[in-house]
């Protein structure tokens, strides 16, 4: 099992890995700086995504997907929460949408785990998940990042996607999204940015997201502060942490 330190997960599983910027929360995407790292180290799969530019690594535009990945979660013991493609984008334009069917056969397959889908391109998700092969599976939560308010139109191509639990990361929170709607979205997790190149976020930021999931009975989960040294600045906010879970968790 790929273990992982992201908070609010307990895996990761990456069938495709590679993606290319699409708005200001890619600025400074971690997955781009260790995807370098895994090139460096001699994984076969990661050569040729990220290039040099500026002194960091970014993405080249390259998307691999990976068939003898599908099997893993079908061979994991216990149940886990897993987070989809940390090193990519389901729903990138470049992942044929035969290959996404077969992510999803892999997920129905495993169905002990509950699979948590992230993406900035809830506009393909919604196209893609329109046709009927696609069931709506209990242990798929279906999400998209949104940074700021300027991608907050992500909210309305999420809640027209079929799925068990909806969900949105606020994180990079590189602005206020307080005219955020989380109309049938069930969770909400927020995070500043960490890494050296890392944009400050604003306490009052998180305090309009906190209200508005209590408005909307939607659970919140702080992930991070972040900054330089993420671990100097913690996770408590208001003097705790907040780990809450949709009601739903397999």
């Amino acid at each position: 099992m790929a273990e992982t330190k992201i908070e609010w997960t307990d895996a990761t599983w990456n069938p495709v890995v590679g993606c290319s910027v699409v708005s200001a929360g890619c600025t400074n995407c971690y997955a781009m700086r260790m995807a370098a790292r895994l090139e460096a180290m001699g994984v076969q799969r990661y050569a040729g995504l990220t290039r040099k530019s500026g002194g960091r690594a970014v993405w080249t535009g390259r998307v691999q997907c990976d068939d003898n990945a599908l099997a893993i979660p079908s061979r994991w013991k216990g149940r886990r929460l897993v987070f989809v493609n940390s090193m990519s984008d389901l729903f990138h334009p470049d992942v044929p949408a035969d290959f996404i069917h077969n992510v999803w056969q892999a997920m129905e397959a495993a169905s002990q785990h509950t699979f948590q889908i992230l993406t900035k391109r809830p506009e393909r998700m919604r196209l893609v998940l329109s046709d009927s092969t696609f069931p709506i599976l209990q242990n798929v939560w279906l999400g998209t990042s949104v940074e700021s308010s300027d991608v907050l139109h992500r909210l309305n191509d999420l809640r027209s996607v079929p799925a068990a639990v909806r969900f949105v990361s606020f994180e990079p929170l590189l602005g206020s999204v307080r005219d955020a709607d989380l109309t049938d979205i069930a969770w909400a997790i927020v995070g500043g940015e960490s890494g050296p190149r890392s944009r400050a976020i604003n306490e009052t930021w998180v305090e309009e997201i906190e209200q508005l999931c209590r408005s909307s009975d939607a659970a919140f989960f702080f992930k991070q502060w972040g900054g330089p040294n993420k671990r100097k600045t913690g996770r408590h906010f208001r003097g705790r942490t907040w780990d809450e879970l949709p009601e739903s968790r397999m």
